[in-house]
């Protein structure tokens, strides 16, 4: 199959899309298939995948538009078997759906959480202006691509009545490191954008009835953020009286692997997640996860490693509470089912049969997959 994917801009620091995306078209090109990925206004290598990128306009930045990107899709919507479309909200995003249907190519279109109730309530200025441009473009695309359960209940809340592909994301195994680094406190880490998004203002004061029990605990908070937002956690913990609570700022590469090996347990108590791939880096790392319900991984609880709870104060304290209790080789235990989850069901190899089975089906019908949901 010859596959082009879109996808607005991809980062320095693999992350979110950043990440996914160039992953999943490596994996799909190891199965023989040509793979293009373009994006717009990104300078980087991605091996085994051909990319293009495009300039933008200088004004409106936000929106993603541009020209050259919009020539290409049209071009190459004659010459595609598949054209992936992934992340909504921009003209980059839009500009697929305009050109490529009644071409030679299927439309697939992955929204990646931007559905979902809460990501809705965001910048409702910018989806109001966009949206009746967007949703004639969804409802033109031939199938839609949802990363769990929850997301497509989101899609099919709001009207969207084709085939959805479900597929997770993948996650590369890191190395393990045998030894940590001595300390003194035992550590739960936060790590993913400091954002109102995440829940960071409901684990401070969760954390701050809990560290006055733990007292051999310490909160590090890692990630990148709006300078007045991290200002404003830092004097919620100085407000609470928390005294063991670290914002770090980003970390990247052989320092972020770091600050996962060092833990004893992960925490994300976020309102919402279309995948939410910290929680695949915190267990691939053999770091058990407590997770919220705003991001779908319910499975922590089934396969052992973490715990699936309510987002909101008291669920966190109990679930903190429970998992702080818990010696190292009990939290290591469970660390150990957890990457073995992800080996077993998240690796890329696995995730890249389950797309190009979809993507056969679309092209060649006969009778879906279990991973196509029709209704």
């Amino acid at each position: 199959m010859k596959i082009l994917h879109s996808v607005p801009k991809i980062s320095d620091e693999a992350s979110g899309p950043s990440y996914t995306v160039p992953r999943l078209c490596q994996a799909i090109a190891s199965l023989k298939h040509e793979v293009t990925l373009t994006c717009i206004g990104s300078k980087t290598n991605i091996p085994g995948v051909n990319l293009t990128n495009h300039s933008s306009w200088p004004i409106l930045k936000n929106f993603a538009i541009s020209h050259e990107h919009t020539f290409f899709l049209k071009k190459q919507a004659s010459k595609m078997d598949i054209v992936h479309n992934h992340i909504l909200w921009s003209m980059a995003n839009i500009t697929a759906g305009l050109v490529v249907p009644g071409k030679h190519s299927k439309l697939v279109t992955s929204p990646r959480g931007t559905l979902s109730e809460w990501a809705l309530r965001r910048s409702k200025w910018k989806k109001k202006i966009i949206w009746p441009l967007q949703k004639p473009v969804l409802d033109r695309a031939d199938l839609l691509h949802a990363t769990s359960e929850a997301e497509y209940e989101d899609i099919r809340r709001l009207g969207f009545n084709q085939p959805v592909l479900i597929v997770p994301n993948g996650i590369d195994l890191p190395k393990l490191k045998v030894s940590r680094s001595s300390k003194d406190f035992r550590t739960l880490i936060f790590i993913s954008r400091i954002h109102p998004k995440k829940g960071i203002d409901i684990l401070l004061d969760a954390w701050s009835h809990i560290e006055k029990v733990y007292n051999n605990w310490k909160l590090r908070i890692i990630g990148p953020g709006d300078t007045k937002y991290v200002q404003s956690l830092k004097a919620q913990a100085l407000q609470n009286g928390s005294n063991h609570v670290e914002f770090v700022g980003p970390l990247y590469g052989k320092e972020k692997s770091e600050a996962y090996n060092n833990a004893d347990l992960f925490v994300l108590p976020t309102h919402s997640e279309n995948f939410g791939m910290v929680v695949a880096e915190a267990l691939s790392n053999e770091c058990p996860a407590i997770v919220s319900r705003g991001a779908p991984w319910s499975g922590l609880e089934k396969e052992g490693c973490g715990w699936w709870i309510s987002n909101n104060i008291e669920s966190l304290k109990k679930a903190l509470s429970i998992a702080m209790s818990l010696s190292e080789n009990e939290l290591k235990v469970m660390g150990s089912r957890g990457r073995l989850w992800m080996k077993r069901d998240f690796s890329w190899d696995r995730i890249a049969i389950l797309m190009e089975e979809g993507y056969k089906w679309l092209l060649d019908g006969g009778k879906p997959p279990l991973t196509i949901k029709i209704n």
